[in-house]
């Protein structure tokens, strides 16, 4: 398919424009430093709606409410966002338990608004218990019954089990018979320390039925990290297992749950499931085994008396530096916002199977979880590395089950087409219909490589982003726009955001920040025990308004795009560049699959820039190619912009999530403390990095 090309938009702010995930850029020939005063255009879309996805969940509430397009819905809903909220909860058919008296208080503030005042509900009410009977209708959404898929888990080492709407509810009701035996009360903490297992889905919802905080931690994170988190949230009870699988190796997660457990006084009993029978060490008066303690026990009723503004989970944002950041997130906010962004974004019907390339311990774990059982949808888990044992296990889960969404983050793309297109062709994925994305910007090779080659160019790519603290999506398209590539389409329905220069004025068509200007109910009722640190994270910069920390642009047609963070950019001779921009340029050379950018002090500019790339399989390090990319970067970006050095590596430093972690490389390139490195899933990548010369 053809593309339009579009020239640059304009230096704004002190911010060097962030060029790198617009449309088309290779076929446009620029001078350095020149840029122009055009944004993309609507000739640049790659996919437009027709057939099936015309006739999707938001043009029903559309042709509802008597809107004449997705654009009417958005700009309504962002510009009445309790009118969205109250038709839109409706619409989706939240069951209360007792009706909210009031949608909204935020006499005291936004950082401190309330929702859903007086109303009471449970989200397990919702996603499970309402579904054991088939045929329920509520609002645009119908039961599915006991006997319908819920859950598909598998290994990298090969294992599978499959568990129906009735199953998962007799596992999350054992559980919760459990935990009231062990004295857990409505509003105390659990720790999660599991694998991606069937039992730890069961787990998140057993917390939410008996009003128990859920608190799930990346079963990857050192005993350092989790008893940080136990300790914050006083946990009394953690779940964990034996040992977990990664590459092929065995993760000894008990070992980590002991040591972390000396170091936290609060937990009294450790709750473990036998999974890999490895041999660990017990202690009598505290752990127990999971499959014996549930056996004879008769499942708990769901506590439905519970306030909408009740926390159901604390999700700890990175601790690469730092004191983690516990976000408290209530049962009717979380649910909101999930089932709007499934419903709504996703179009999840109850004949989809959806799955999204995660981990409990990452946001997108408990998101995917919540969204697709409160539609009725069926869910894929997979334990193991997303590579392993052959590079197109993700291909062959999808053809196996027939997945028809996939969501997956970009470095994870980035590192499956360094295998080679054959990989994806020789598998059957017809059976996908929406195509999902999240957690860091897009460049465009990768993006394409997503759109044509696993969604064969019918699938729109549903890129949402937002974050932990909001436990979703303040930028998502709709299965009715039309889209352009690496774009987020527009706002959320009922996320009021825009782009604000450094002085607080709406941008258009400039690269500025990412804000919200109204509450939304997912948002985190500030920080655990830290209620200062939330109004400086996120207030402070522009009083009243969310500052999310994000570069964002919006072209002339509406069409959103994000440049990653803004607290990473570097200045070099006075010119500010974000890292992912540089990123981007380099991975659009044939030989390179994944590049990070750091800037380190320079004694001209300020600050030169440094890069670290990963090679196409094959493709060796060599001075002409080193030439070749240097020249790249300066004739997309300017000749100031030209790297110092290029060094190459065999892999880069990435959480769980598949995030970069650009600060931590550049603290070991520079011979610096690295800090927390519990976030990082492979931090023997940083120990190259860190005897190259500086």
């Amino acid at each position: 398919m053809a593309l339009t090309t579009a020239t640059r938009p304009p230096i704004s702010g002190g911010v060097l424009a962030l060029r790198g995930l617009l449309a088309a850029r290779r076929a446009v020939t620029v001078k350095p430093r020149e840029v122009g005063s055009m944004s993309t255009t609507m000739t640049d879309v790659i996919w437009k709606p027709t057939g099936e996805y015309l006739k999707c969940r938001a043009n029903d509430f559309i042709t509802q409410h008597g809107l004449k397009d997705w654009r009417h819905l958005i700009k309504k809903s962002t510009e009445d966002t309790n009118w969205f909220w109250k038709e839109g909860l409706e619409f989706m058919g939240f069951k209360w338990h007792k009706p909210y008296s009031q949608l909204m208080d935020d006499s005291k503030g936004f950082e401190w608004t309330k929702w859903f005042v007086g109303g009471q509900l449970n989200i397990v009410d919702n996603v499970l218990d309402w579904h054991q009977t088939e045929g329920q209708k509520l609002g645009s959404r119908t039961s599915v019954g006991a006997k319908h898929p819920a859950l598909v888990w598998e290994s990298e080492n090969g294992k599978s089990r499959k568990f129906t709407y009735g199953e998962m509810n007799e596992l999350v009701g054992k559980i919760a018979a459990l935990l009231l035996k062990l004295d857990v009360k409505p509003g105390e903490a659990v720790g999660m320390y599991m694998p991606m297992i069937p039992e730890t889905v069961a787990t998140l919802l057993a917390c939410f039925k008996i009003g128990a905080v859920a608190v799930p931690v990346f079963s990857g994170f050192g005993s350092q990290a989790l008893s940080a988190r136990l300790n914050d949230c006083d946990a009394r009870v953690l779940l964990t297992a034996d040992g977990g699988t990664r590459k092929g190796k065995l993760i000894e997660i008990k070992k980590d749950a002991d040591a972390a457990a000396l170091d936290s006084p609060s937990l009294k009993h450790v709750v473990v499931v036998k999974h890999m029978e490895n041999k660990i060490d017990w202690h009598e008066s505290r752990d127990m085994w999971f499959q014996d303690a549930i056996k004879d026990l008769n499942p708990a009723e769901t506590k439905l008396d519970l306030e909408a503004e009740h926390p159901s989970m604390y999700l700890y944002t990175s601790g690469t530096t730092g004191k983690p950041k516990g976000t408290v997130h209530t049962h009717a906010g979380a649910m909101a916002q999930i089932a709007k962004e499934h419903g709504f974004g996703f179009d999840v019907r109850p004949d989809d199977v959806f799955f999204w390339v995660s981990d409990i311990g990452w946001m997108m774990g408990p998101w995917e979880i919540i969204g697709a059982y409160y539609w009725g949808a069926t869910i894929v888990i997979f334990e193991g590395q997303p590579m392993y044992p052959d590079p197109d296990i993700v291909w062959q889960i999808v053809e196996r089950h027939k997945v028809t969404t996939l969501g997956i983050s970009p470095t994870l793309i980035r590192a499956l087409r360094a295998f080679g297109d054959e990989w994806v062709q020789k598998r059957d994925l017809s059976s996908l219909r929406l195509l999902g994305s999240t957690g860091e910007p897009w460049d465009e090779d990768s993006y394409m490589w997503f759109f044509k080659n696993v969604g064969k160019e019918k699938c729109p790519v549903i890129n949402i982003s937002g974050g932990t603290e909001i436990v979703g999506g303040l930028l998502m398209p709709l299965p009715l726009m039309p889209l352009k590539p690496c774009s987020l389409g527009g706002p959320g329905l009922a996320m009021d955001i825009d782009v604000f220069s450094e002085d607080g004025k709406p941008l258009h068509n400039e690269i500025g920040h990412l804000v919200c200007k109204k509450p939304g109910p997912s948002m985190t009722k500030g920080f655990l025990k830290d209620p200062n640190r939330y109004v400086e994270t996120y207030f402070d910069k522009f009083p009243g308004v969310w500052y999310h920390g994000d570069w964002a642009k919006v072209d002339d047609d509406g069409s959103w795009f994000l440049f990653g963070r803004s607290d990473d950019t570097i200045k070099v001779s006075g010119k500010r560049v974000g890292p992912g921009e540089v990123e981007s340029v380099l991975v659009e050379h044939a030989d390179v699959a994944e590049a990070a950018v750091i800037g380190v002090p320079h004694e001209l500019k300020g600050e030169g820039l440094v890069c670290f790339v990963v090679l196409m399989p094959g493709k060796q390090e060599t001075p002409e190619l080193s030439k070749q990319l240097k020249a790249l970067v300066g004739e997309k970006l300017g000749s100031v912009m030209k790297p110092e050095i290029i060094h190459t590596v065999q892999m880069l430093p990435k959480t769980r999530s598949g995030k970069i972690v650009r600060r931590t490389i550049r603290a070991k390139y520079l011979g610096e403390n690295t800090g927390d490195l519990s976030s990082v899933e492979n931090p023997d990548a940083l120990e190259p990095i860190g005897k190259l010369k500086a």
